[in-house]
């Protein structure tokens, strides 16, 4: 039984540093045991190179081809017109209507407290824009100028704002609308088509998203805070799929080769993801579109949606609309934007746990307002939950203890004889009423649920920048002054010695370097799953207590 429970605790320890080491390489870091070499940044382009040189992103229709000639392009100078609300601040240029930066007004950056998140931007190591335009011929596309019709630029007061950018390429116009609304990271994009021309035009509208392949710097395993950034596409048949830079040039670089995403569909989104936010277009209706990952330039990557307006006759116009979401990861927020969205809060293969203790975690939050004493809270639920199953695996390692003598002289007398020692001991757990593995059962419980919460913390931008007590100012990072790690040391050492110990002393010295080592490793560990951690030791030392004086008969205490 001894050994059984130690070589729980060492598959523990193993699966917490192969924990860890997972969620680097998802988050883009190198493993500790096979790392990479990070990608050579490519060199940014000025912002008149990014225009020009990105019209490729996106590639024609089988029937059509994209030409954007810069000679039959509206003379227009580039502007910058920066349009702000409540909860964004966001640039759009002239040139294409593109937007080429958003800053989140209400999240703080986590390396400069006097800054505020931004996703697209464009700066020495970055590229990061959200484009359209119209291809299939000679037609207004994310490199043509634009002219801004005069409005308001501040949300202020009022609900809701828009944005009118018009273009007119060789007889065809194209309008773009974009509309802000108070307290929403939803902007709404609607895109007008009029052929001036005197014969008909099939023009196609994308809607894409850029982004370069360069990986974040890596400080090395424990370097706190994690970055990454990948495209991702969800469509109702093929649900959620992330995707990565890497596998888009390597599938680019060798022939006739399809892409391992959805192709096309009547509905879904496509997006780039990020930790804690996400920037996805989302067509409204069941509109059939074409779905595409292309490189752009060197480095440079687009996915994008592409939707076929069908034939618009001379005098007429056509209007298509969408959605682009760019904010936090806030379940409740991606739930009601699009279906799937939530799905991009990746909680790696514990889906099936990790949202059902989100959810009560939630419930819990609604009454505290502070999640770490939601951590306590639910800590306690959790081990209120488990008492009874505790309780009776403590109640089997106490018995053991008492018939060990009892083990060892079986082992003594069938030392040559397997196969009736294992009959021996079977009789002999059946004539104690011992279950074997009845100690372990608590521990083997506990690890998902674990393992669950450390996905939880790392996933959920709710727990971005919110703060416990005193030195706890976020709980999705380390404490910064390792108080936690030492109080679960502390509260380890005392559970240890309160459990019947091994017979074995050199299992003994093992449990007692647990708490050691454990404490260690929880200095790079979000300081919210240390606090559950800590919670929960000294809920054992009380449960332990308990057990040890009221639910074990006298005779199997030790």
């Amino acid at each position: 039984m001894d050994i059984k429970r130690t070589f729980l605790w060492v598959i523990f320890t193993m699966s917490l540093v192969l924990l860890w080491d997972k969620w680097m390489q998802h988050s883009g870091k190198s493993s500790m045991f096979f790392p990479t070499p990070v990608s050579q940044q490519a060199k940014a382009p000025n912002a008149s190179a990014s225009a020009s040189a990105s019209a490729a992103a996106v590639s024609a229709p089988a029937s059509a081809t994209a030409t954007a000639t810069d000679g039959t392009v509206t003379a227009v100078k580039s502007e910058t017109i920066t349009i702000t609300t409540d909860v964004v601040k966001v640039d759009i240029d002239t040139i294409g209507g593109e937007i080429k930066r958003l800053e989140l007004l209400k999240y703080v950056d986590s390396d400069d407290a006097k800054k505020n998140v931004v996703l697209f931007h464009e700066s020495a190591d970055r590229t990061y824009a959200a484009q359209t335009g119209l291809i299939g011929g000679n037609f207004p596309n994310h490199k043509s100028g634009f002219t801004a019709v005069p409005g308001a630029r501040v949300l202020g007061d009022a609900n809701e704002l828009n944005l009118v950018l018009e273009s007119e390429q060789a007889g065809v116009k194209l309008t773009k609308t974009f509309t802000f609304k108070k307290g929403d990271y939803v902007i709404g994009v609607k895109h007008t088509v009029a052929n001036k021309t005197a014969a008909p035009i099939t023009p196609s509208l994308y809607l894409q998203l850029i982004h370069d392949g360069t990986k974040p710097k890596s400080g090395g395993m424990f370097s706190g805070t994690t970055e990454f950034y990948a495209p991702a596409v969800y469509t109702e048949e093929k649900f959620f799929q992330k995707l990565s830079f890497e596998d888009i040039e390597k599938r680019l670089a060798k022939t006739n080769v399809p892409p391992d995403h959805p192709t096309s569909a009547n509905n879904g989104w496509v997006a780039v993801i990020q930790h804690f936010f996400v920037s996805a277009f989302i067509p409204d209706g069941k509109v059939q579109r074409e779905i595409r990952t292309d490189k752009v330039r060197d480095n440079i990557y687009s996915i994008s949606s592409v939707i076929n307006l069908g034939t618009v006759a001379p005098g007429a116009e056509v209007s298509s609309t969408s959605r682009l979401y760019s904010g936090p990861q806030e379940s409740a927020i991606l739930e009601k934007v699009a279906p799937g969205l939530d799905l991009v809060k990746d909680y790696w293969k514990l889906s099936m746990i990790a949202k059902p203790m989100f959810w009560i975690m939630e419930l819990i939050h609604k009454f505290l307002g502070n999640w770490g004493w939601t951590i306590v809270v639910f800590t306690i639920g959790i081990k209120l939950a488990l008492f009874p199953l505790s309780a009776a695996g403590f109640r089997s390692m106490a018995k053991m203890k008492v018939v060990t003598p009892k083990m060892t002289a079986l082992k003594e007398k069938y030392k040559n004889e397997p196969q009736k020692l294992n009959q021996a001991m079977m009789e002999l757990y059946k004539t104690e009423k011992i279950n074997p593995l009845g100690g372990c059962l608590p521990m083997l419980i506990q690890m998902p649920i674990f393992l669950a919460l450390y996905w939880v913390l790392q996933a959920s931008v709710e727990m971005r920048g919110a703060p416990w007590v005193g030195w706890i100012t976020d709980l999705s990072k380390p404490d910064p002054w390792f108080i936690l790690p030492v109080l679960y040391a502390i509260s380890m050492f005392i559970t240890t010695k309160l459990n019947p110990a091994p017979a074995d002393p050199i299992q003994a010295k093992m449990m007692l370097f647990m708490p050691l080592m454990f404490s260690v490793m929880f200095i790079f560990f979000p300081s919210g799953l240390v606090l559950y951690w800590v919670v929960n030791n000294i809920l054992s030392i009380a449960q332990q207590w308990v057990i040890n004086n009221k639910i074990v008969p006298p005779e199997h205490r030790t």
